[in-house]
C-alpha cells in the first residue's frame, strides 16, 4: 500500500500528532525506543552549499518498526522544488510484514513543527505573548499552524528573513509583522528555522527569559545561534546524543545539553527557569509516530 502526500495531508492532523509526539519523546528518554544514529551520505551532485545529502533513519517502538529515507538538496529552491523529500516504510514489529509505504515530506514538515509545539507548551512562560520567527519558508508556516494549537495566548507574530519579500509574504499570509532581525529576536519566544551555515541569532538581542526554539541549520557544520545565546541559556534537546553529534549550534559553542525534553515532560527533570534554548535535529521515532497515525487513519477509512 502506498499513501501519497495528498492522502497524508487528509489523514494527519496536529490535534492527533502533537500528543502522540509528546508521548514518543517521553518514551525515547525512558529508553523504550530503539533508534540508532542516522546514516548520512553526501550526494556529490554539486559543490558547496548545493551539495545534497541522503539519510537513512530507522526506529522500533511499540508495535511497529520503520525507516525513513530522506534527501536534502538546498539548490532545489532555485528550481522550484522542495528542498526536503522523503519516503517512509512502516512494518509490523510482531511479524516484520510491510504495512505501508508513504510519502514522508509532509510528515517531516508536520512532525518537526509538532516537536516544537510540545516543547513550547512545556517550556514557555505563562505570560509569553509574542513570537519572533527567523526564517520564512515551509517550516515557518508549519510552526505557526502547530503553535496555534497549544498557545491560545499568542498575541503577536514578528517575522524576519534574509529575503525581505519572503518575510513580507509570510507576514501577510499569517497576520504577522515583517520586522528587523533584532525586533524578532526580542520576542518572548524566538523560533529559528533557517538553513544558515553561520549564526543569525545573537544572544545580545534576547530577553533574559526568552525561550528559543532552534529548528533549522541541522548539521554538525551548520549553526543559527551564536555562542552568547547558547552559553547563557539552559539547553534542552530531543536527545543529548543526537544534538551533541548533529547540531553545529551545540558542537561549536561547547554548550552542554542539560536535559532532554522527554525528561522534563515525564517529571524526571524540572522545568528550567531563565533563558532556554530547545534544540531539535529531528529523530526517526518522530517519523515513525506520525507514520503510524497515518496508517491507522487510512485503515479506519470506509472502504
Amino acid at each position: 500500500m502506498y499513501i501519497s502526500e495528498p492522502e497524508v495531508r487528509s489523514l494527519l492532523t496536529y490535534e492527533a500528532l502533537i500528543p502522540a509526539i509528546r508521548q514518543a519523546l517521553i518514551d525515547y528518554s525512558a529508553g523504550r525506543v530503539e533508534q540508532p544514529p542516522r546514516t548520512i551520505l553526501r550526494a556529490g551532485n554539486a559543490e558547496g552549499h548545493k551539495n545534497g545529502w541522503f539519510a537513512i533513519m530507522p526506529a522500533i517502538a511499540g508495535d511497529v518498526m520503520g525507516v525513513k529515507t530522506v534527501t536534502f538538496y538546498p539548490g532545489n529552491a532555485e528550481l522550484g522544488l522542495h528542498t526536503h523529500m522523503a519516503v517512509i516504510e512502516l512494518l509490523s514489529r510482531a511479524t516484520g510484514e510491510p504495512l505501508a509505504i508513504m510519502d514522508g515530506r509532509l510528515i517531516t514538515e508536520m512532525r518537526t513543527a509538532a516537536v516544537s509545539a510540545v516543547a513550547l507548551a512545556a517550556l514557555r512562560r505563562p505570560d509569553a505573548r509574542t513570537l519572533g520567527i527567523l526564517g520564512s519558508g515551509v517550516q515557518a508556516r508549519a510552526h505557526i499552524q502547530a503553535f496555534q494549537r497549544v498557545w491560545p495566548e499568542l498575541g503577536e507574530i514578528r517575522v524576519w528573513s534574509r529575503t525581505a519579500v519572503h518575510a513580507e509574504r509570510l507576514a501577510e499570509e499569517t497576520r504577522a509583522r515583517a520586522v528587523a532581525r533584532e525586533e524578532a529576536a526580542a520576542a518572548d519566544v524566538v523560533l529559528t528555522v533557517t538553513s544558515s551555515p553561520a549564526p543569525v541569532l545573537e544572544g545580545k538581542w534576547l530577553s533574559p527569559s526568552a525561550l528559543v526554539l532552534a529548528v533549522g541549520a541541522t548539521g554538525a557544520s551548520l549553526r543559527e545561534i551564536d555562542d552568547e545565546a547558547m552559553l547563557s541559556s539552559f539547553v534542552v534537546a530531543e536527545s543529548r546524543s543526537c544534538a551533541e553529534r548533529e547540531s553545529g549550534d551545540v558542537r561549536f559553542s561547547g554548550a552542554k545539553v542539560q536535559a532532554e525534553i522527554g525528561e522534563i515532560l515525564s517529571g524526571a527533570a524540572s522545568v528550567p527557569t531563565g533563558r532556554i534554548v530547545f534544540k531539535s535535529v529531528g529523530m526517526a521515532i518522530e517519523d515513525l509516530t506520525a507514520a503510524r497515525l497515518v496508517w491507522q487513519a487510512h485503515a479506519a477509512e470506509p472502504k
